[in-house]
């Protein structure tokens, strides 16, 4: 059997079109306005900047790990039997979910991670924006076991499947069939979101682009530049994502 291509080529000639489509466009504004953008003194500021993108990616790997973990917790959490357990789950969601991302920054770094003696900006960084994506993901986890029938159990149970296997061959692949596309979504919104911890001083390719921007003064080149570096940690969330999807779309379908 032949390997199904990504792209066909009718397909791909449409994504190129598309893509002049939107360059054209804003070269056209460029020129309306008269600016030449020049990216040649990028050069000069390239360790940096590859620094900020590699920091970028190890913050972003390790929030997105951390809070798969945090948001399956707290979606089982909101099941719990223990009243306290659920309603801890739950506050913290609904907290997390009601308040910017900015000022949680500044609470959870200035007061609780001073408090508890936690003076790694990075550290800090990777746990604050887990605990704010982890509310998001529990409630897609949850949205989605929810979602699950209660009919496939009893099949499993009636075929003598252990708890074990029901949640390795029937829970996983149905819960990844169903959340995969909202969970590629958030994926991408922890990369992007990685951007405000520049408030705290952790060096990441925003922090790295505006100290940039204060030498060369080239906000347009700098920040077009850092624009394409998220476009390209985002994009290739989406392609892994979706091939996830296609691994687990039969058990959806079966």
């Amino acid at each position: 059997m032949r390997k199904k291509r990504w792209f066909s080529a009718s397909q791909l000639v449409q994504i190129i079109a598309a893509g002049i489509i939107l360059l054209g466009f804003m070269l056209l504004s460029l020129y309306r306005i008269g600016y030449e953008m020049n990216f040649a003194s990028l050069w000069q500021f390239r360790h940096r900047l590859w620094q900020g993108f590699v920091m970028t990616l190890v913050i972003a790997v390790a929030s997105l790990c951390l809070s798969v973990l945090i948001g399956a917790v707290a979606a089982l959490a909101q099941k719990a039997k223990i009243a306290v357990v659920s309603y801890l789950a739950k506050i913290y969601i609904q907290i997390i979910r009601g308040t910017p991302l900015l000022v949680q920054i500044y609470f959870f770094f200035y007061i609780i991670a001073t408090s508890w003696g936690i003076d790694n900006r990075y550290l800090a960084g990777i746990l604050i924006l887990s605990l704010f994506e982890g509310a998001y993901i529990a409630e897609i986890i949850r949205g989605g076991l929810e979602s699950i029938d209660s009919q496939q159990y009893e099949i499993a149970r009636a075929i003598g499947l252990t708890s074990a296997q029901t949640i390795r061959l029937v829970t996983f692949p149905l819960l990844m069939a169903r959340i995969l596309p909202a969970l590629a979504g958030q994926f991408a919104s922890i990369i992007k979101d990685s951007s405000l911890l520049s408030v705290i001083a952790v060096i990441e390719i925003t922090q790295t682009t505006q100290e940039i921007s204060a030498q060369n003064f080239m906000f347009f080149e700098n920040y077009f530049f850092l624009g394409l570096q998220y476009f390209v940690l985002t994009f290739t969330v989406s392609l892994i994502t979706r091939r996830l999807e296609r691994k687990y779309k039969h058990a959806d379908n079966a």
